[in-house]
């Protein structure tokens, strides 16, 4: 049996690393990650949310209803497309000038559109619908699952690397400074997010999985979305 083919547009490599640990967690079978977005030969499209709305706008550009019907992405088996929940606290005109009037034009719901927190799912619920519109996706395909975790995929990181009881891990889906808090912990638990140091935990982020299920309801969401496109 061949390797199942994934496809993945992500915020960025650190993003990807994560996603990538939690797949090997979770599809029944060993994959190949094409990494759609950031794509290095592709600069023009940037990093972070700007690049995957400028993937999805490029998507709806062609026209088709779901990614699976589009032949210029052939093969794949599952398309993952990953946005942090903590977009909600951002607005068009972050990412350009022209993304505010595109925004209007195509009749995009607005940002900011922040949600209190907790519940996490809140913010996560207006980014997933903001990211459908983006790619002009009335839903997502039967191979399409969205990846937004609150307030952002570190969360997920930390829920499997810090220990039990650790104290950033009390309001984990509702920290905007996680990130920050994780650089700044003492040597022996701090985590930077470079691609070195999220590779070098990467195995430890699937071996895991449970734990951040458990402790991060939107890798629980996730996990769940894969498990129903039955690969």
């Amino acid at each position: 049996m061949s390797d199942l083919r994934v496809a993945l547009i992500a915020e960025g490599p650190t993003d990807a690393i994560v996603v990538e640990a939690a797949l090997k967690a979770l599809l029944p079978r060993p994959f190949v990650m094409t990494r759609l977005q950031p794509e290095p030969t592709r600069p023009q499209l940037g990093t972070g949310w700007g690049g995957v709305l400028r993937w999805c706008l490029e998507f709806a550009s062609r026209g088709h209803a779901r990614l699976e019907e589009d032949p210029t992405l052939p093969g794949f088996d599952l398309f993952v497309i990953h946005t942090d929940a903590d977009v909600a606290e951002c607005s068009y005109g972050d990412v350009s000038p022209e993304m505010v009037t595109l925004a209007s034009e195509r009749h995009w719901p607005p940002l900011p559109c922040a949600v209190p927190c907790p519940p996490p799912d809140g913010s996560v619920n207006e980014i997933r619908s903001r990211v459908l519109a983006w790619a002009s996706l009335p839903a997502p395909g039967p191979k399409t699952v969205l990846c937004v975790p609150s307030k952002a995929i570190d969360a997920w990181l930390a829920s499997a690397v810090l220990a039990a009881g650790h104290k950033l891990l009390g309001s984990i889906e509702c920290d905007l400074k996680l990130e920050a808090r994780l650089g700044a912990l003492p040597k022996a638990e701090r985590v930077r997010k470079t691609r070195r140091e999220y590779l070098a935990l990467q195995n430890q982020i699937t071996t895991a999985w449970p734990i951040v299920r458990q402790q991060c309801s939107q890798a629980e969401r996730f996990s769940n979305e894969i498990v129903a496109v039955a690969l």
